[in-house]
Order: C-alpha cells, then structure tokens, then sequence
C-alpha cells in the first residue's frame, strides 16, 4: 500500500496521535489516565492492507454526507438525485466510496497540528457540485483534540461531515465498554423508523432510555430493547434546536479507567454508537474486536436532513464556507 502514509503529532502535555492519508483516519491517539498510565483509546489495525480492508468506517472522516439518507434520494433546487444504497434502504456515509475510503492530501503539518484536503467530483457517489474539503487537526497543551472542518463548492449541493472515531477510554484492547459512563447534554432525540432513518419527529428524552442527561453506566442501558437488541446504541441526540445560533456546546462526557473526555461542538446532533456490528476484527495489538467493545460520539448534522425540512439545513451553496469544529476534551 504505496500510496497510504502515516503522519503523528503531539502536544507539550503529551497528547499523542497518528493519522493517515486513507480516509484521514486516525490510527492511534495516547492519552494519560489520572494515575500516569498512557494508552492507546481508539480501535484499529496494524497494517495498511487492514486500514484497506477491514472495517471502513474506523476513525474516518465521513461525507459527503455522514450518517444515512433515506432511499438514497433528495430533491435539491428541483432537481431529483439518486445516490448510491449500501445500508438497507438507505445510502450511509456518503455512499459506497465515501471520504472514508479516498486518499486525501496533506497541505499543512507542524508539530501540534496537521491539514489534509480532499476534492470531490462533481456526481461523485451521486452528490452535485465539486466540493473542497479540509480537515485539520490540533492537539493542545491542555489535553484536547481539536478537529476543524472546511468545505467549499462549485454548484449546490448538501455536506455533513463527521469524524467516526471508536474510542474504548480503557485501551483499544480492553473488550467491551460496560463500565463506561456516559452523559449526554440533550433533551430531545430523533426517533428512526424500521430503517434506522429518522421518522422525522422530535422527541423528549424524558423516561426513555434515551435519557442520558445524568451520569449513566453504558452497560445499563446498551441492551434495552429500545436499542438494537443484543447489538446497541445507535442514534441520534439533538445538541440544539433548529435556529439556535451556532455555537461551541458541551454534547458529552465519557470516562472510565481514570480517563474523563468531554466532547464539545459546532454541529447540532450527536450520534452515539457503541460498535454494533464489529464482528471478530483483530485489533492492532492482537486482541479480536468485537460488539460493544468501542463507543463513537460522533457530533454531525441530524440524519437525512436533506428530506426534513424542519432539521438543521447540510445545503451548502457557492460563495458559502462550511465552517465546524470538534473538540475531545480529556479533563
């Protein structure tokens, strides 16, 4: 795998993390837990052949357009596109070559922080409009991850990017993720149908086991029926409402093992999902992955906005600059 190269960078605090070219993955980011001992908390692989082949969404950026869309199809400015299906019904994470799976390209490095660009052709996987994307990362002297989102087109069309990161706070091999507690800042969620795709209702938290607004043990609430049935979470919760200003919010905190990570944001939805369908894949230090064993919190636009007109708008037009930030705070 010629083409695939590895790039890390670290802050003065001791924040560490490598990325690579291939779906601007993260591949390995260290982090110290309250008693000194540094591990390794995001799931992957030890090959670039794997980072190719096995599971595609591991620690990507995810688009054109993250999370699923409905058939696959949206109207935009009149016009009807069909975009690729490859989950059920529904075209997930910007179809079956999405930007987790393209080569992007490094514009910027320095010691604490790196650019990777990628430029999507107009009708690639189905969306209109060549669209530029950069994603930068930064680690701080106080212990936070910072990604940055850029994207400009030619022509209209929608974009909702996410970074698709399967954290277990306990170290990459350490199995299931039970005894992590979870708090989500949210009091409505969007209810999905048969399909998992949003019904296009907006609904309280309140006495469902959606409710995360205090403190709860993941193992707890992961096997309610509510959720995928012996599989797990995988929904999505509203960080604000439609028409609030943009702003930075404090959407989770996750933390076991003497690792406490706050997940702040831009973008007004938060999907949690606890690793449903990762089914027997050998981790990067020899231990098999399997369901449950990582959690993503993943703050994105709510799923298929496009066809809602009432959800947070992904249109993006000419002239206009998609501007979102994510921070992963280890506090």
């Amino acid at each position: 795998m010629k083409d695939i190269h590895y790039y890390t960078i670290k802050s003065s605090s001791g924040l560490k993390m490598e990325v690579c070219n291939l779906g601007a993955k993260i591949t390995r980011l260290l982090v110290a837990n309250n008693r000194g001992e540094t591990k390794d908390i995001v799931l992957g692989f030890r090959t670039s052949e794997e980072w190719c082949t096995q599971e595609p969404y591991f620690n990507a950026i995810c688009g054109r357009v993250a999370n699923r869309i409905k058939d696959g199809r949206f109207s935009l400015d009149g016009m009807m596109y069909q975009l690729p299906i490859n989950s059920g019904s529904n075209c997930l994470h910007g179809g079956i070559e999405g930007f987790h799976a393209k080569r992007w390209n490094v514009t910027a490095q320095s010691r604490h922080s790196i650019t990777l660009h990628y430029r999507a052709a107009d009708r690639e996987e189905g969306f209109p409009g060549t669209l530029d994307v950069w994603v930068t990362y930064t680690v701080t002297k106080d212990n936070r991850l910072v990604i940055h989102y850029e994207a400009e087109t030619d022509a209209p069309t929608i974009v909702a990017l996410t970074s698709h990161v399967y954290f277990n706070l306990a170290g990459e091999a350490s199995g299931r993720i039970d005894d992590h507690m979870l708090q989500i800042n949210a009091d409505y969620y969007t209810p999905v149908d048969e399909t998992s795709c949003p019904n296009g209702e907006i609904q309280p938290v309140d006495g469902k086991p959606v409710d995360f607004r205090q403190p709860t043990r993941i193992g707890d609430r992961i096997d309610n029926p509510f959720f995928a049935l012996g599989r797990g979470i995988d929904n999505n919760w509203c960080i604000c409402e439609p028409g609030e200003p943009k702003q930075m919010r404090h959407a989770a905190t996750l933390e076991t093992d003497g690792r406490k990570m706050e997940c702040w944001t831009t973008m007004p939805g938060l999907q949690v999902y606890t690793g449903n369908w990762i089914e027997k894949h050998l981790g990067k230090s020899g231990t098999m992955y399997n369901v449950q064993h990582a959690v993503c919190l993943e703050a994105q636009n709510w799923p298929d906005s496009i066809n809602h007109a009432h959800f947070p708008s992904i249109i993006l037009r000419p002239g206009e600059v998609l501007d979102e930030t994510t921070e992963y705070r280890f506090v």
